[in-house]
């Protein structure tokens, strides 16, 4: 197992913000308004203040106002001052037009605001004002100076298009005047007037990357050159295999610490989603860069392909995640009462991947992964497709006998038969009289024991089945060879298991021709840097009629205090797994390997995370001589 690069500082909701649209109207006319069809909607400020009182109802730090633009609402200050005087802080998702006055500026600043994320999409007024289509490039310019040094949590977000993609580093040289903001790149989103006018909005995300990156790396060179604080870069809607070198410079709503937003006529608060992006498998799927990847947007593969994406191939991943304590909700709950349904936590504001209820006899927790390592997509099928989830009963920075320290969770039966079901993120209860682990181990064990002939182990490993493999080599019942790639664990078995012959090399570099009856691949499938290499020669070394036996894991959520994650960052346990594929994958090579799949077992909520496939290689034919009638 690896130790994993799950995110332990889970914050309380204070931490976080909370998005609510006011409504879609607008003072300018942006070409690739996302808004664009909706702009006649404005909220009711009742709802808008309703809005504001359930944020501090289910804890939120601050609210942020967006559109639409916020700022020409005639409430803005009656809203900005039931933040505050509700104990919050305020942020805004604007053009900046209004922040122009500087006396606007300096009411909401006594109204708590901190956070500003203001458009500006070009350094000049010629390309701003033909992206905005109006005349409005000097007064977002003193927006810009009447917010600058504030002290405020302030990005300036440039939409790039075909328009202003060639005009980047004037916007560059415009936010180098002003060295506590970000200046932001996002790639134009094929929504409202994007998708309405994509191809004459919408660039080449390689493109977009190359310029992106140019803009980038002028500008920090310029801040170094003057020995100076200067403005911080990011980026957002680019794949990251696109941005080499700058991949940490990504930044998107949840790093922007958006937990929930909320639409004109929405009854509660959603979790913030990447539902927009997509990560094509065929491409994605073995990426180590697919866990903070954007992806592409939907709209823009519906007009382009994904041949423009480079995947960031043979670098590790993490194979765990932690779920962290983020509070607990109910100490008294009956069998009947559901916290989410029945209570104040409602059922929508909670990202169903990334949050899990934990009830243990009458307490309710939540808690929450933050982990980069997995995308949205890959939390959500480990939870509710997989079912691996599990509790971290030991104090170990990583769990090493799964048997005795994880507790597997699964969904409460009432939740099978809720009309929220799949809308909800479920509440799950331990399955203390269960151990898959063993259970699931047992089939290996039994397969390890009925070998005869020659046998080959691929990433033998610390050998973990070295009694058994040794009984049966003592008996005449097998040949054992181990083929490991880490030298000092070559050396390890050598000393203690005198029964064998330990290699050390790796699957990809096989040349042996029909000369094992079994091949054995446990748990290092997704340690091989190439498995179609790995299985072309595995498939050659194999006899006709012989058997390769394939077992390994998905990834997996682990629940732990924040105590316990912290402990388990700071381990110093490597990763080491390549990919996390489930059983499938194993199938697909071994069609295209000639080799036959004579059974298997995938991973689900009744099963540990192991999954195993038994394959065979047919064989040959054998010729009968003609008949005497020919």
């Amino acid at each position: 197992m690896n130790a994993g690069r799950p995110v332990a500082a889970v914050r309380p909701l204070a931490a976080y913000k909370a998005l609510i649209k006011v409504g879609y109207g607008c003072n300018e006319h942006c070409t690739f308004c996302h808004t664009q069809d909706v702009r006649h909607i404005d909220g009711e400020s009742s709802e808008v203040v309703r809005k504001i009182h359930r944020a501090h109802e289910l804890g939120y730090g601050m609210v942020v106002l967006s559109g639409g633009e916020p700022t020409i609402r005639p409430e803005l200050f009656d809203w900005a001052t039931l933040v505050a005087r509700l104990g919050m802080d305020l942020g805004l998702v604007t053009n900046g037009l209004v922040l122009g006055y500087r006396d606007v500026v300096e009411r909401l600043l006594t109204r708590r605001l901190r956070y500003v994320y203001q458009s500006l999409h070009g350094g000049s007024a010629v390309v701003h004002n033909r992206l905005v289509r109006a005349r409005t490039f000097e007064a977002a310019r003193a927006a810009v100076a009447n917010l600058a040094g504030r002290g405020l949590d302030y990005t300036l977000n440039c939409v790039v298009t075909k328009q202003n993609l060639e005009h980047l580093d004037e916007l560059v040289d415009f936010a180098l005047g002003y060295p506590d903001v970000t200046l932001k790149f996002s790639m134009v989103q094929p929504k409202g007037g994007g998708e309405h006018d994509f191809t004459m909005l919408t660039p080449r995300v390689a493109e977009v990357a190359r310029r992106v990156v140019a803009a980038i790396e002028r500008g920090t060179a310029e801040v170094r050159a003057r020995g100076a604080v200067g403005p911080r870069f990011a980026h957002d809607g680019i794949p990251l295999c696109l941005l080499p070198g700058h991949e940490g410079l990504y930044d998107d709503l949840k790093t922007h610490r958006f937990m929930t937003m909320v639409e004109i006529g929405e009854p509660d608060f959603f979790p913030v989603d990447d539902l927009a992006k997509l990560q094509p498998e065929s491409v994605c799927g073995a990426c180590s860069l697919r866990g903070p990847c954007p992806g592409l947007f939907a709209g823009y593969l519906e007009h382009y392909d994904a041949s423009e994406l480079r995947p960031r191939l043979g670098v590790p991943r993490s194979n765990s995640f932690n779920y962290v304590l983020e509070a607990v909700v109910a100490t008294d709950a009956d069998e009947a009462h559901c916290p989410l349904r029945d209570g104040r936590e409602g059922i929508t504001p909670w990202d169903r991947a990334r949050h899990l209820y934990v009830r243990n006899g009458r307490k309710v927790a939540r808690y929450r992964t933050e982990t980069r390592d997995f995308c949205d997509a890959e939390l959500t099928s480990l939870k509710f497709e997989d079912g691996q989830l599990y509790v971290d009963v030991s104090r170990k920075p990583a769990p090493d006998d799964f048997a005795r320290d994880l507790v597997k969770l699964e969904r409460m039966a009432a939740c099978a038969v809720c009309p929220h079901d799949a809308a909800c993120t479920g509440t799950y209860v331990p399955r203390l009289d269960d151990d898959p682990f063993t259970r699931d181990d047992q089939v290996v064990r039994d397969h390890v024991a009925g070998l005869r002939g020659a046998v080959l182990d691929v990433g033998c490993g610390h050998g973990p089945y070295g009694e058994l493999l040794g009984a049966s080599a003592e008996a005449g019942h097998i040949r054992y060879v181990g083929l490991e790639p880490d030298g000092a664990l070559v050396a390890s078995l050598r000393a203690r298991w005198p029964f064998a012959e330990v290699i050390e090399g790796v699957a990809e570099a096989l040349t042996e021709v029909e000369a094992y009856d079994h091949v054995l691949v446990l748990r290092s499938y997704n340690h091989l840097r190439d498995p179609d290499a790995a299985f072309a020669a595995i498939a050659r070394a194999l006899r006709p009629g012989g058997e390769v036996f394939v077992v390994d894991n998905v990834a997996f959520g682990l629940v732990r205090t924040r105590a316990q994650a912290v402990v388990a960052e700071r381990s110093s346990a490597a990763l080491e797994h390549y990919r996390n594929d489930r059983a499938d994958a194993v199938l697909t090579l071994a069609r295209r390997h000639g080799l036959e799949v004579l059974d298997h077992r995938g991973v689900g909520p009744g099963t540990s995370n192991q999954w195993w496939v038994r394959l065979g290689k047919p064989k040959r034919a054998i010729a009968c001589p003609p008949s005497r009638s020919a």
